[in-house]
């Protein structure tokens, strides 16, 4: 049983941001019903990886949910919409507000349908500012947070190309929703919550923005290097392969010292603390790339955990699936899929809990698997649903 069970979410969302939202919230038990235009959403068809079309993000964003496919710009279609609301807890939606109110799915709207909803939205930058009606994916946040700004290479900043603006607004978007769902259990009142992009990004990069405004400096782009810590980098191994290692702090910088056999750094000024360290960054890492320059990716990460200092080998993505520890945890779980060469590794639920633990039950579903079964649950007769689609609603 999850701890969930009995809540009723509808999940308007696209792409990443809601959708990752609506997943987290099935997994712990939730009945998330995806409404997605007739033919499907735009998230998807991308990356397609199974022979109908539906993308590897897709894939992992809406595991235990059912689809329902709607035309929200018809009157019936809105109709529709309504009578969902009416038994629904909770709305996960991501469009601007503007895309809010023209699809009735603005808190307003919503609230004067079932006045204890729930309503949570994700955006690029957030209501009541200037920038609130544009649109915006994960890389905008990504740039305009400050955070691009200090990584890549001297010459070329480079955006990370994992979405993680997106994945963090749908986390700290699933804990408003937590604890919107508390609120309502004590007080019997909805509220709308809302989650967003650039703070999103801003959160992740605060420190920066903390030590420009204080100091009124900014660090240097360095590639792989550490941004406050050194020695601190990706190195190359003799097999042509790559390690990563991470120094922070004197104890562990002393055992960096007698590892690589240099003892004579202890005492030395330039290294004295992680600020004079990072400083000097470049002599270090010179000499941790020669370390592990003579050996291979195997000994240099046996040696560095015998000396107990934050090691760890690159993985490309074929290790990642092949690696024992994620085997043994149980971090990839394979889930059938239609179309699909084999099944397919979805990333269980990213917490685990003792008593109520998150679980993937049903496969990501197929474009309106489950539209005459939702429509039936809100009261529309047999023929009433092929009138629906014979008029293209659904």
């Amino acid at each position: 049983m999850g701890v969930l069970d009995g809540v009723r979410v509808l999940d308007y969302g696209r792409f990443i941001a809601a959708p990752w939202c609506a997943a987290l919230l099935a997994d712990m038990g939730a009945d998330v019903v995806r409404v997605e235009k007739r033919e499907g959403g735009e998230d998807r068809w991308v990356q397609s990886v199974t022979d109908s079309g539906e993308g590897g993000t897709f894939l992992q964003c809406n595991r235990n949910k059912r689809s329902l496919t709607l035309d929200t710009s018809t009157a019936e279609g809105q109709e529709v919409s309504r009578r969902l609301v009416e038994r629904a807890d909770i709305v996960v939606a991501n469009m601007p507000a503007a895309g809010m109110r023209a699809n009735g799915l603005d808190y307003e709207t919503l609230r004067a349908i079932k006045p204890d909803i729930i309503l949570a939205s994700a955006t690029a930058f957030g209501e009541g500012g200037p920038y609130s009606e544009r649109i915006g994916f994960d890389g905008a946040g990504q740039v305009m947070s400050g955070a691009v700004s200090r990584q890549g290479l001297p010459e070329q900043p480079i955006r990370t190309m994992v979405p993680y603006a997106d994945f963090g607004t749908a986390l700290t978007l699933t804990i408003g929703v937590m604890m919107a769902l508390y609120h309502r259990e004590r007080t019997g009142q909805g509220q709308h919550v809302e989650g967003a992009l650039l703070p999103t990004a801003m959160m992740l990069s605060n420190a920066f923005l903390i030590e420009r405004d204080l100091l009124g400096v900014d660090k240097p782009r360095m590639g792989n290097q550490g941004a406050s810590v050194a020695p601190c980098d990706l190195y190359r191994t003799s097999d042509d392969d790559w390690v990563l290692l991470q120094v922070a702090g004197q104890p562990m910088f002393k055992r960096w010292c007698r590892l690589v056999g240099r003892p004579d750094l202890f005492d030395d000024p330039r290294f004295a603390d992680d600020d004079a360290r990072w400083k000097h960054g470049d002599e270090l890492n010179a000499i941790m790339a020669a370390w592990c320059a003579e050996r291979t990716k195997a000994d240099a990460l046996a040696e560095l955990e015998a000396a107990k200092l934050p090691a760890a080998p690159m993985l490309s993505t074929q290790e990642v699936l092949d690696d024992p520890h994620v085997q043994a945890m149980g971090y990839l779980q394979r889930v059938p899929f239609p179309g699909t060469a084999k099944d397919v590794p979805i990333i269980e639920t990213p917490f685990r809990m003792s008593a109520t633990p998150g679980e993937i039950r049903t496969r990501p579903p197929l474009l309106g698997e489950h539209t005459d079964a939702v429509l039936a649950e809100i009261g529309y007769g047999a023929a009433e649903v092929t009138g629906l689609r014979d008029r293209g609603i659904v």
